[in-house]
């Protein structure tokens, strides 16, 4: 890409906790020194906008949390045809040019979704445990391809009969080496290796922006 903007795109199925994610991710950014802004996607509302709003109230401007109304699949908006996503993207640059990091939350999806080179550098998968064990042995390109795979909610494994071990170890076995990262969004665990994973595998990958 043509800026020295990150661009972290988080998908993954419904109910894993990608807002909660994002929500926690953006206090990080923003202890580091970076100027985030936050693009969610809902199929038909801005539900996950007008909460995103609501949990970082006095953290981030509201102005810098959009909202995009999909219509579609959320495999259109960020993969297949990803306009109105850079189109909000740009919007937001060109009101609060003092941004350098977008995070991007997808509508919740299936295994298949991926984000689009064109709109995220980084692409961050979430599972939760309530997904169950089994989940990444399934595959599919948000487990195997993704830059970061999440396993969120740890916390809950105990009640929800998911072996945590066994879905780590599953989750690295199909994986071919690329980052695993266990987190509990509420209490914090995991948020600032995910965080430093983001960052690194940005350096890694664009270092002629980094630097």
């Amino acid at each position: 890409m043509s800026d020295n903007v990150l661009r972290v795109g988080i998908g993954g199925p419904v109910g894993t906790g990608k807002t909660a994610l994002t929500e926690a991710l953006v206090p990080l950014f923003i202890a580091a020194g970076r100027t985030p802004g936050v693009i969610t996607n809902d199929i038909y509302t801005q539900e996950d906008a007008h909460h995103v709003r609501r949990e970082l109230a006095g953290i981030l401007d509201p102005e810098k949390v959009i909202g995009v109304e999909t219509g579609a699949c959320p495999h259109t908006a960020v993969r297949d045809d990803p306009t109105m996503n850079l189109a909000a993207g740009e919007e937001m640059l060109e009101r609060f040019p003092e941004i350098d990091t977008l995070i991007y939350e997808s509508g919740g999806d299936n295994l298949t979704l991926t984000f689009s080179p064109a709109l995220a550098d980084v692409f961050v998968f979430v599972l939760d445990t309530s997904n169950g064990e089994k989940m990444p042995r399934k595959r599919g390109p948000g487990i195997t391809e993704s830059d970061i795979l999440v396993i969120n909610k740890i916390d809950i494994a105990q009640y929800v009969r998911t072996d945590l071990e066994i879905m780590e170890r599953d989750a690295h076995a199909v994986r071919d080496g690329k980052p695993v990262v266990l987190t509990n969004s509420l209490d914090g665990t995991g948020l600032q290796e995910l965080f430093d994973r983001i960052l690194a595998h940005w350096a890694a990958t664009q270092p002629e922006l980094v630097a």
